[in-house]
Formats: structure tokens, sequence, C-alpha cells
């Protein structure tokens, strides 16, 4: 005897005691859960009574579980049966357009554009420039169009030809039979790189379509920046292939330490010694700031570490939209 609650029966309807079943009408009702979908998926009634039929004996229904339909209708289990027995499954993954079957999905990588890398650019600045801001060129060494074949790869006056390979699909198939079933990979092409075609390559670019040139490019750097910031540049990156976006520019900062000042964050620190007769009666003193040397005053009676404050004489706070 086995305890089981069957349909949507609630604890209501059963009362406070719990019905005790016999253990044949639990797998009976198991069976019908397990493959209550079959009618909808083989889509065929003269199907489904031969299934749900070999289903009500526990030898056959073994079977079904290993080998599918064809176990059910006495079938032999050759290559074509074993194929057919997942057919089911197989037909879920299409439905999905998984590429599990491999049925779908073809041609979808097919003079897909490609979009361009991002370059990077360590900049070196001092103290007061990384403070205040700063506007730079710079030389940078990128990707760009080819000015022979304009970005195609292909050589001047000559035709592209479809793929032997894939096709013109720019993807190739795999299949791999496993006891699971005919297992099918979509992978892109590697005749063609997933163009779908082959031609004659540029003898400039060998085919790429882009070449390596060094271009210049003023950079405004915004005041605030430190050693670890990064800028980014749209669009000042590699350009794309067969028309894809081009990558951006990535500016790492590195900033020359200053020998006096100190920075903490947006505060610029000074440490300087005085007289203990100008710390008990108080004096001003030059200070260098970034702005240059300035008046600091001492009060009298100032103790030996203490801090005095000079307000808006520290470090902008950087503005990071473009960080």
């Amino acid at each position: 005897m086995a305890i089981i609650p069957c349909g949507s029966t609630s604890l209501g309807q059963w009362g406070t005691r719990p019905q005790l079943m016999p253990r044949s009408f639990m797998t009976n009702r198991i069976v019908m859960c397990h493959y209550s979908c079959i009618y909808a998926i083989l889509n065929d009634e003269s199907k489904h009574q031969v299934v749900m039929q070999g289903l009500s004996d526990d030898e056959k229904r073994s079977l079904y579980d290993r080998y599918g339909e064809a176990a059910i209708k006495g079938a032999g289990m050759g290559a074509s049966d074993f194929r057919n027995s997942f057919d089911i499954f197989e037909s879920l993954f299409d439905m999905g357009n998984m590429n599990m079957g491999g049925r779908g999905g073809m041609g979808g990588s097919r003079n897909r554009a490609v979009d361009g890398q991002d370059e990077y650019y360590n900049l070196v600045l001092t103290f007061n420039k990384a403070v205040f801001g700063v506007v730079k060129e710079i030389e940078v060494t990128r990707l760009e169009s080819c000015d022979t074949c304009n970005g195609s790869g292909a050589k001047p006056r000559t035709k592209a030809t479809k793929c032997n390979t894939c096709g013109g699909q720019g993807q190739v198939v795999s299949s791999a039979r496993t006891p699971l079933g005919v297992f099918q990979q979509v992978m892109t092409c590697n005749t063609c790189g997933g163009a779908g075609e082959t031609f004659v390559p540029c003898n400039i670019c060998s085919g790429d379509g882009r070449v390596r040139k060094t271009k210049r490019i003023s950079l405004k750097v915004p005041s605030g920046v430190d050693s670890g910031s990064r800028l980014r540049f749209r669009s000042e990156g590699n350009v794309g292939r067969r028309g894809g976006s081009p990558g951006d520019l990535f500016v790492m900062i590195e900033v020359i330490p200053d020998p006096v000042l100190k920075r903490d964050d947006t505060n610029i620190l000074y440490t300087c010694k005085i007289l203990y007769v100008d710390a008990i009666l108080g004096t001003t003193i030059k200070v260098p700031t970034v702005d240059g040397m300035m008046d600091l005053k001492i009060p009298g009676g100032t103790q030996p570490n203490t801090t005095l404050v000079m307000a808006k004489k520290g470090v902008p706070v950087l503005n990071k939209s473009n960080m």
C-alpha cells in the first residue's frame, strides 16, 4: 500500500485521514501522468492507442522508456529505428529553435557584421595637469578600413563566389549519434569565416578588409583624474568588419607624483614646520598650493600636528560621465 495524492484533490476533500491506495493504482496513475503529453506530440490517434496499450504492460513500458515507440511496436533497433525513437525529443528541440535537432537556424551568421575591438593607450600626466585637466594630442595605431578594397577584403575587379564548404550558409553542421539520440552542432564555417562566400584576397589587407594605420587624436582630459583613472572615447578604436561598429578607445591615466604636495582623494596635503614662538604667538607663512605660493595664517596657541584647512584649494571632483 502507498499514500499518494491524485489529481487536484485537496486535503479538505480527502478529510483529515489520508486514503490508502493499491500500488497498482499508483503505478497506473503515474503512467498516465508521465505520458499524458504523448498524444499531443504524436498527433495521431492510431499511434496514441498503440503506445498507451503498450504502456499498460510493465515490461513494454520499460522498453518504451529505453527505446521509444519502436519498442512498443516490436520493431528492431536498426539505424533508422534508433533515429526515429527520439523524434519526439528532437521535435521539441526544433520547436524552440535551439539547433539541437539541427534543422533550424541555418544561415544566421552569413555576412554578419563584426564589431571592432577596443584600443588602449597609456597616458602619463604631471601632478598639476591631472588636477586641472588638459587637452592632449596623442598618436594611436589602430585598424582602419582598407582603401584599396574599400573594406570588402576582396581583390579589386574580382567577384566573390559561394563557399563550397558550407554552400553559402556561413555555417556547417556536425552530427554525433549518442545513446540519447542524434545531436547536431552548428558551427561557423572555417573556410569562409561565416561570410558564406569566398574571394581572391586583397593584396594590401590580405582579405581582412582592414589595415593598421597611425592617427593623431585630440583628447580632452577632465580635471581631477588620478593614477588608475580610465577615460573612454567612443568609436575611436578599431573599425569593424562587414559594416560592424568601431570599438572604443580607453586611455589609462598615470600621474607623476609631486615631490612636495601629496594627494588624498580630492584633498591635497602639505606638511610644514614652524618655530615654537610662532606657534605660541601666531604668524603668517607662505605655503605651496596647486595655484602657486599662498599665505597661510597660523593662529596663536597652535599645537603640534594641528591640521589647518585652506578652502577650495584641493582637487576638483571628477566628472565620471565618460569613465
